[in-house]
């Protein structure tokens, strides 16, 4: 067995310690301040529209690029679309995820076709988004919608220019 000098073994001691201490170092504590948990809920949506289509209601709405707090969001998981019929209470109707995390280009309008409504009865609608996280934001505007059929597109074969007017006669 070999013997070594006090000395080497303190040396040996320090620079164990301080491999450890500066390995340790990157991977420790919080990196920013922590953030109260209704900062971090997305922004309300305020867009959200609703119109009688073919086949059912078709609501459109703006993404939202905002959490509460004011920092951009970066991690949009999907959206709960809510509806009532008439005066009803809200439920859940339908869960739309997002899909377009990794792209390039995000989605900034997104769309659905409620075509579970019948013909003559009023919705009311409202959306919450959602982070991956489980954030959810507030429910968005509230819109109401009559399903009734839509007025058809104009036919190209039948459709008739409407005959001009004459135009004033010039008066001396």
């Amino acid at each position: 067995m070999t013997r070594m000098k006090p000395g080497t073994v303190a040396a040996i001691a320090i620079v164990t310690i301080t491999i450890f201490a500066a390995a340790g170092l990157p991977g420790c504590g919080v990196k920013s301040a922590p953030v109260p948990p209704e900062y971090a809920r997305p922004e309300r949506i305020l867009s959200l529209r609703a119109i009688p289509a073919i086949g059912g209601i078709k609501l459109t709405w703006l993404r939202p690029t905002r959490y509460n707090g004011g920092h951009a969001m970066r991690d949009l998981g999907g959206f709960v679309l809510m509806r009532a019929v008439g005066d009803g209470p809200m439920t859940a109707l339908v869960n739309i995820p997002v899909t377009d995390q990794e792209r390039f280009q995000l989605e900034d309008q997104f769309s659905y076709l409620d075509a579970e409504t019948t013909m003559g009865a009023r919705y009311r609608y409202t959306i919450i988004a959602q982070t991956t996280d489980g954030y959810h934001s507030e429910p968005s505007n509230e819109v109401s919608v009559m399903r009734v059929k839509p007025p058809l597109a104009p036919n190209p074969d039948t459709y008739q220019l409407p005959s001009p007017s004459p135009l004033p006669a010039d008066t001396p």
